[in-house]
């Protein structure tokens, strides 16, 4: 019997959030628990902090399918790069490391994909047939690609090289921030942005995400583009209900 419920923990730069979720509905089932990401972001510290954040989520519960998600390229359950998090963590078995750790079975995700795969389930892309492609504009820009439903993984596409450099340079909230840019100027980085990745892969609709996205009347109807361009719903939760729902996807069926 496949499990509905399930544990998800987003592991990010600068806080560890999980909580319990209905896989069914998207809902959290418990209260939202949220841990400091421990400075230098080094990998047992955060191992040991996630530890900790389990043990209050999963209070109460027995058994449940846990999935992680993290800010790396994640490939056969390694870390291949790192994102706002120690350089330690490229290259290593990540997902054997969580589990030693915490004692349990997880399912080890790339924090984007369980954003995209969240919005694709409970969210702005739940029952879009094609091709979805989920940016969240942060310190960087994630990326998540949903083609039909399904999650194409390890998308790195905010590292396009537009004019020479590596775009989320340029396009992400944090250069908005850190040249000052008004929303107007900004999104004509984020047009240029925007303009390439639609000639690259014509999808059906674009998702917006991070915290930026709140404020999306300010800067999406300035784009230009020939696809729907919409916010995400799951902002803060969005990794958490990814990762929960992608554990139950691949936890093993008991027979």
């Amino acid at each position: 019997m496949i499990s509905t419920t399930a544990i998800g923990i987003d592991i990010g730069g600068t806080g560890i959030k999980g909580a319990v979720v209905d896989v069914a509905t998207g809902a959290l089932l418990s209260d939202r628990v949220k841990l400091p990401t421990p400075k230098g972001g080094r990998p047992q510290d955060i191992i040991e902090t996630t530890r900790k954040l389990l043990a209050t989520v999963s209070a109460g519960t027995t058994d449940l399918p846990i999935g992680v998600c993290f800010p790396a390229v994640v490939k056969n359950g390694h870390t291949m790069s790192a994102a706002n998090v120690s350089d330690k963590w490229i290259g290593l078995a990540a997902e054997k490391l969580f589990e030693k750790g915490l004692g349990m079975p997880i399912h080890f995700v790339n924090d984007a994909d369980a954003a995209g795969y969240a919005e694709s389930q409970f969210g702005a892309a739940q029952g879009v047939s094609g091709v979805v492609l989920l940016t969240t504009l942060g310190t960087g820009i994630g990326t998540a690609l949903i083609n039909d439903g399904e999650l194409v993984p390890n998308t790195e596409l905010g590292h396009l090289e537009i004019d020479g450099v590596d775009y989320e340079t340029r396009a992400a909230f944090s250069a908005k921030e850190r040249d000052n840019l008004s929303w107007e100027k900004w999104a004509a980085r984020l047009q240029n942005y925007y303009s390439r990745l639609e000639m690259l892969f014509t999808p059906d609709l674009f998702i917006v995400g991070g915290g930026v996205s709140k404020h999306h009347e300010d800067f999406l109807p300035l784009l230009n583009l020939n696809t729907r361009i919409i916010p995400a719903v799951h902002r803060n939760n969005a990794g958490i209900l990814g990762a929960a729902a992608l554990a139950v996807t691949h936890a093993p069926v008991a027979i």
